[in-house]
């Protein structure tokens, strides 16, 4: 009972003191990364398809090239140029221990834009990633190190800002360091779920519960008692936080959960590693957010899961209803600032809603446990940490389509995450030319798309590894790459454009690598968002007359090559059409009649 009572109290407390606040983050040694006041477009924490929203990302007026300053002193010991991802990003370390990233940017400051142009060439890439050492780049506090942008996997001109430990890589929470943004708006609950915890979570579809919003917090409308027959049961939901009325709607820092004043479980985004933050799809209900559902965030861990987020109370973490009284039932949800929301409400155990016998669960695949899964013709191996929760096994063998050289091996269904990548096995059921064997991909489909793999052999099998299950198969591929026409004509006239686009197209989806020479000297095509590659004209194209030759290859080596001749002179636009205009008056109406001089 003593014990009982002591966590009661403890619990109370933790109720009024959110988790992670603590005097370890020192408040203002950072300061902002631009000129203008923090308005946020997304907080660390943001709920994205398959990870945590690991830093901010700050407005920058709808424009590009605002100038971006260290946050800290230290030095640049990274620089990255990456296709999707951050694009153009910076990483500064700071004597303090910690790190700071800034990503999505244009250009970096004179001095680190040559030395990166350099490299760039010197290694003819354009992708890079550079180490320069503690003396290269040292910085001060507020030094102009880039200018903002929009490369990389930004939707849009922002700013994206990291703050973390420089040696384990974790990343904090920016809102934690004492930055100043006004926040002064509670979180907003919008829908409350409730699971049968007796049995997997991945068994069973969600049951919602309506919640409405009153001046003491929100509620069961009508009926605030919920009557169930689960025994063990956790409840998930849907909840946002916005900094300001109008503002963008980001994730929420905190839930917790009580039951009868004691703490349950909850989570807290306080600190996620970027190894770490695909575990967000244990933190959601991922099979409903796959179907086309919002996202549900679990307020208590999945089996699998090894917490990363969560603090557990009572219970194991789950709310259990081993007799037939009332419970009350609170959930606290919070953001930085400590504003917070409420949803109060009662549960009571009812035999007469207790579910049947589920019956025999046939074969599974179960969490904490190394396992194959094994056919004549189709293997799957999964580590120990692969699943997060139960999951009833589906298998079906399809013929194969036109041009495989398998049969078709659906296996469950990407709405089921995995948390570490399977090993996939298929084993031919033609025979493989040796000319060929090199040229065969493993595709991985379902109903939102494909994903395709280099196999390698392993005696009469070829294996590949995939982060999701689908439907896998063996294909052929023999095709090269598709690069279309730079333009018409023997010598193309490029006189009237500032750069060079080229979208190259595979039959898989698939470039590994692209090449661009002009007059026989590589140049630097960007590639930011994955799909068109681009060569603004810079001093390794003056005017004149020149040749380019474009290589691009696929996963298998496939590769196709295509050379034009073009010409680029100082262009001057004609001038426009000059008119002279007539106005008369017709049926009491003025009409303006326009005709060439």
């Amino acid at each position: 009972m003593l014990r009982v009572l002591l966590l009661s109290t403890f619990c109370l407390w933790f109720s009024l003191s959110p988790f992670g606040q603590s005097s370890s983050y020192p408040q203002k040694y950072f300061r902002d990364p631009l000129g203008i006041p923090l308005e946020l477009v997304a907080n660390f924490g943001e709920l994205r398809p398959n990870h945590w929203h690991m830093g901010l990302d700050i407005r920058t007026l709808a424009m590009e090239n605002l100038p971006v300053y260290a946050a800290a002193d230290g030095f640049i010991s990274h620089i990255g140029v990456r296709p999707q991802s951050f694009g153009r990003f910076i990483i500064i370390d700071h004597p303090n221990g910690m790190s700071t990233l800034y990503g999505h940017l244009n250009d970096f400051f004179p001095g680190l834009e040559e030395y990166v142009r350099a490299k760039q060439s010197e290694n003819k890439s354009w992708e890079i990633e550079l180490d320069p050492g503690p003396k290269k780049f040292p910085v001060t506090k507020g030094a102009f190190i880039a200018y903002s942008g929009n490369t990389g996997g930004s939707q849009g001109p922002h700013l994206h800002f990291e703050i973390f430990d420089t040696k384990t890589q974790i990343r904090f929470n920016p809102l934690l360091f004492g930055f100043d943004i006004p926040d002064k708006e509670t979180p907003s609950i919008v829908k409350l779920a409730i699971y049968d915890r007796g049995r997997s979570t991945y068994g069973q579809a969600p049951l919602f519960i309506p919640v409405k919003y009153t001046d003491s917090g929100y509620i069961i409308p009508k009926n605030t008692l919920l009557r169930t027959g689960f025994r063990k049961l956790s409840f998930a939901i849907e909840a946002y936080d916005r900094m300001h009325k109008g503002g963008s709607a980001d994730g929420v820092y905190e839930a917790d959960l009580f039951q009868d004043s004691a703490f349950v479980s909850g989570f807290t985004l306080d600190k996620v590693g970027y190894n770490e933050t695909m575990r967000i799809e244990a933190h959601i209900d991922h099979p409903y957010r796959y179907n086309g559902g919002a996202f549900l965030q679990h307020l208590s861990a999945l089996p699998g899961d090894q917490e990363l987020v969560y603090h557990k109370g009572l219970q194991n973490g789950l709310v259990e209803l081993n007799d037939t009284l009332v419970h009350d039932i609170l959930i606290k949800v919070l953001d930085v600032a400590g504003n917070s929301s409420t949803l109060r409400f009662k549960v009571k155990f009812d035999e007469g809603m207790a579910p049947v016998s589920y019956g025999n669960r046939g074969e599974v695949f179960v969490p904490g446990k190394m396992q194959w899964f094994r056919r004549p013709d189709f293997e799957a191996r999964f580590s120990s940490t692969a699943f997060y929760d139960t999951l009833p096994v589906v298998y079906l063998r399809i013929g194969a389509k036109q041009g495989g050289f398998s049969m078709q091996h659906q296996l469950n269904s990407p709405a089921f995450p995995l948390h570490d990548e399977a090993t996939i096995r298929i084993k031919p059921t033609v025979s493989v030319p040796p000319e060929l064997k090199d040229k065969l991909v493993m595709l991985r489909a379902d109903a939102k798309g494909f994903s395709v793999k280099k196999p390698v052999w392993d005696g009469e099998w070829l294996q590949a590894k995939f982060g999701d299950q689908g439907i896998y198969q063996l294909q052929l591929d023999t095709t090269a790459p598709f690069i279309p026409s730079l333009g018409k004509g023997d010598t193309i006239d490029l006189s009237p454009v500032s750069r060079i686009i080229i979208t190259p197209a595979d039959n898989f989806g698939q470039i590994r690598n692209f090449h661009a020479e002009i007059d026989g000297q590589w140049v630097r095509f960007t590639n930011d968002k994955s799909r068109s590659w681009v060569y603004i004209f810079d001093e390794q194209c003056p005017y004149g007359l020149h040749e380019i030759k474009i290589t691009a290859e696929d996963l298998v080596g496939n590769s196709n090559t295509k050379t034009w001749w073009f010409k680029r002179y100082p262009y001057t636009p004609p001038p426009k059409k000059k008119y002279k205009t007539k106005t008369k008056t017709k049926n009491g109406k003025t009409v303006i009649k326009k005709k060439k001089k």
